[in-house]
C-alpha cells in the first residue's frame, strides 16, 4: 500500500483542495497529484472527478475515505504501541461500545475495571451498531457492548440486561402524567422516529404496526440520543429507554413505560475467534449492570 498516497489522498479530500493538501503535507501540488495519481492505478479505483476545474470525489472515494482516515488512524499508533512494548505494557483490552448505552454503562464499566486493573491499556471506542458487528468479526476489538440481537456470522454474544421501551415526552405536555402509554394514545402526536436501517426503528415500528395505527411523523435522526434532545426542545415525542434519555437530562422530558409491555436487550459481543476472554472486564460490566438495575424497576437482567 502507497502510505503517501494514502495521506496525499485523505488531505486532499479533508481539506477541500490540493492548494490546502499541498500546504499540510509541505509538498507541491503536482506532487501530491501523482501521489493521490499512483494510489488510483494501484487501487484501480477512481477517487476523485477531473472533469472540472476542482478535484470532486467520486462515490468510490467518498466510501474509500472513511476506511483510508481508519487505517491511517491505526498507522499513527504504531509508535505509542511500541513505546508501551518498551516501557513492559503490551496488555490492550480493545472495546467497542453502540452510543446507546456508551455514558450508562460502558465508561462506568471501564472506570470500575481500569480501579482494579491499572497496568492493562483499554482502547474504547463507540461505533454504530451495524458498523461495530463488521470490526468486532474483523478481530479488531476484543469485545462489544451493545443492544441485541445482532445476527452475524462471526460474532458470538450473551444477554447482560433488559430495559422496558418507554415513551419520551416533553415535561409538560398534557400526556406527561399519565401512568402508561399505548401508541394509540400517542398515535397523533408528532413523532421522533430513526432512520431505517436501525434497530430501535424497527421496534418503534413494530410496536405501532401491532397495535394497527399509523404514527403522525416529524422528522427522522440517526441516534436515539437525538430524538430525545428533539423531544426536549418540545418538538415531538419518541420510543427509547432509560439509559438513553438520561443522558438527555430527566429535567426537561418525562418517561411514561408504553403497554403492553415491551423490553429492549442489551448485552456483550464477541469475535467468535478470539484467543483471550476479558473476563474480568465482564465481571464489571455485570457489576454495574446489577447497580442499574437496583436504581430503576424498569431494567432487569436479561
Amino acid at each position: 500500500m502507497n502510505i503517501k498516497g494514502l495521506r496525499a489522498f485523505t488531505a486532499t479530500l479533508s481539506e477541500g483542495s490540493l492548494v490546502a493538501a499541498s500546504e499540510r503535507l509541505h509538498l507541491s501540488q503536482p506532487a501530491v497529484s501523482r501521489l493521490i495519481s499512483g494510489l488510483e492505478a494501484e487501487l484501480k479505483l477512481k477517487l476523485f472527478d477531473r472533469s472540472g476545474r476542482a478535484l470532486t470525489p467520486t462515490p468510490e472515494g467518498l466510501a474509500f475515505y472513511r476506511e483510508a482516515g481508519r487505517i491511517l488512524d491505526n498507522l499513527d499508533e504504531v509508535p505509542r504501541i511500541a513505546a508501551e512494548i518498551r516501557a513492559g505494557r503490551t496488555e490492550t483490552l480493545r472495546v467497542v461500545t453502540m452510543p446507546r448505552i456508551a455514558h450508562s454503562l460502558s465508561v462506568p464499566a471501564v472506570t470500575k475495571f481500569l480501579k482494579t486493573n491499572p497496568e492493562t491499556n483499554v482502547s474504547l471506542d463507540v461505533r454504530a451498531r451495524r458498523e461495530a458487528g463488521k470490526w468486532l468479526a474483523g478481530r479488531e476489538y476484543d469485545i462489544g457492548i451493545g443492544a441485541l440481537p445482532v445476527d452475524h456470522p462471526g460474532i458470538a454474544t450473551k444477554p447482560l440486561l433488559r430495559v422496558r421501551a418507554q415513551v419520551v415526552l416533553p415535561k409538560e405536555h398534557p400526556l406527561a402524567d399519565r401512568n402508561e402509554l399505548n401508541a394509540r394514545d400517542i398515535a397523533q402526536e408528532p413523532i421522533i422516529r430513526l432512520m431505517h436501517g436501525l434497530l430501535l426503528r424497527d421496534q418503534l415500528d413494530d410496536i405501532f404496526r401491532s397495535a394497527g395505527v399509523t404514527p403522525r411523523q416529524t422528522c427522522e435522526v440517526a441516534a436515539s440520543q437525538l430524538a430525545c434532545s428533539l423531544v426536549a426542545e418540545g418538538v415531538g415525542l419518541t420510543i427509547a429507554d432509560e439509559l438513553v434519555a438520561a443522558q438527555t437530562g430527566l429535567e426537561r422530558i418525562t418517561l411514561v413505560p408504553i403497554v403492553p409491555e415491551r423490553w429492549m436487550t442489551f448485552g456483550l459481543l464477541f469475535p467468535i475467534s478470539r484467543r483471550k476472554t476479558p473476563t474480568e472486564f465482564e465481571t464489571a460490566l455485570s457489576e454495574v449492570a446489577r447497580e442499574l438495575i437496583d436504581q430503576s424497576p424498569t431494567l432487569e437482567l436479561a
